[in-house]
């Protein structure tokens, strides 16, 4: 296709840069520049495709659920005005405020409205990490957050994304985590630490993994979080980690901590990464660079953000849905999928392209061995929110969706 040809061409160029001493950071700017490039022309893109889906269904009679003047750009973080950040901090607080809809018979340690998403993600994480799904569920996961905090809490704005690369020589510096009143609190208090030991879930194989530290690792004491009780969990995966009760399920308060800094962003969501992941020729390999290889220091961007925030919740794969900065980073995720969806659109929404390869399963990676993952599989929010098959969501300009990004 001409249009996926020019986005190919436009990635493959970025990076022919010539030697020297400042190779590196040349090339992490012809990256920046090809990531730019793209981000441009999928707009475009986008455009024309939501208008040639609304001619096709007034052609049948029907009036589109999504058209050009209903789409919403999605924002990263840092761009919000002041004020925006602000309302996107209180609704946050707001849903922290809310009761639960979960029962306490099924998670005693759900005390909030925010807490259900948690609770969800601690029950599904073995089936949506590693799996077929995992891309379609979070993308779901991210959108009945973001609609909890319109229909809920009064928010008037949309999730906004954190681009892992802008920041990552020093993301604890970045307006995400500068300890300001518009951002999702600081940093952990500084303390002598060694990076975590990542282990597989219990009854997994592999190794541990040691990872570098960060530039905190206690607890939050400044911006709108700080102090910010978390509930539920840990579960397990990080070595020295005392486990919460019932599986992490249990009510196990403790303050909230991070370890941020920029050796976990640098090594696995620089600019670099980010054009190679949008150059990948197909959906596995796209999978084995975003979310990593299991067992391995290779984790990719998906791993590398999430302990590049690290701490507690945001060290246990389980429980991080716990830390508020889980659902930037997941919206980074699901906008460089919709990015690099749009580079070959006739093959990239198809269900044999998300079921196909090492993650085309319903299990973690594969383990039991399990069928492939299909189009009329139920994403089950449990008490967090609607559910919805992964058919209906793989196009965020379909459906239910009506969305892009900037």
């Amino acid at each position: 296709m001409e249009i996926s040809m020019k986005l190919q061409n436009i990635l493959g160029a970025g990076l022919l840069i010539g030697g020297g001493a400042d190779i590196a950071q040349a090339s992490q700017e012809a990256a920046k520049n090809a990531i730019e490039g793209v981000a441009e022309r999928t707009k475009a893109t986008v455009l024309e495709q939501v208008d040639k889906q609304a001619a096709k269904l007034r052609e049948c009679g029907t009036e589109p659920s999504c058209t050009r003047d209903k789409l919403v750009f999605k924002r990263e973080y840092g761009s919000l005005s002041e004020a925006e950040r602000l309302e996107y901090v209180d609704a946050v607080k707001c849903l922290r405020q809310l009761p639960p809809r979960t029962p306490s018979t099924a998670a005693a340690g759900a005390k909030s409205r925010f807490d259900d998403f948690v609770v969800t993600h601690i029950n599904q994480t073995l089936t949506i990490h590693f799996t077929g799904n995992f891309m379609p569920w979070h993308r779901w996961f991210v959108h009945e957050y973001e609609k909890a905090l319109r229909e809920e809490c009064g928010y008037t704005g949309y999730q906004p994304y954190w681009d892992w690369s802008r920041y990552a020589s020093a993301p604890q510096d970045s307006p995400i985590f500068d300890g300001s009143p518009t951002s999702l609190g600081g940093n952990g208090e500084y303390v002598v630490h060694d990076g975590p030991v990542i282990s597989p879930p219990e009854g997994f194989g592999g190794g541990d993994i040691q990872l570098p530290a960060g530039v905190g690792g206690g607890y939050v004491t400044t911006g709108p979080f700080a102090n910010m009780t978390v509930n539920l969990g840990p579960v397990g995966g990080l070595n020295g980690t005392e486990p919460g009760p019932d599986g992490g399920l249990g009510y196990n308060p403790r303050r909230l901590k991070r370890d941020v800094g920029p050796a976990m962003n640098t090594r696995y969501a620089n600019y670099t990464t980010v054009k190679n992941l949008l150059a990948k020729p197909d959906f596995n390999q796209y999978r084995l660079l975003s979310e990593g290889v299991p067992y391995t220091v290779e984790i990719g961007p998906h791993g590398g953000i999430h302990y590049t925030i690290s701490g507690d919740p945001g060290a246990d794969l389980f429980t991080s849905p716990g830390d508020p900065t889980f659902w930037t980073h997941h919206s980074m995720m699901d906008r460089m999928w919709s990015y690099w969806q749009l580079l070959d659109p006739k093959t990239r929404f198809t269900e044999s392209s998300m079921n196909n390869g090492t993650y085309g399963h319903i299990t973690w990676a594969n383990q039991p061995e399990s069928r492939k993952t299909y189009f009329n599989d139920t994403i089950d929010m449990g008490y967090a929110g609607d559910s919805i098959s992964i058919g209906e969501v793989m196009s965020t300009t379909s459906g239910p969706f009506c969305y892009f990004y900037l």
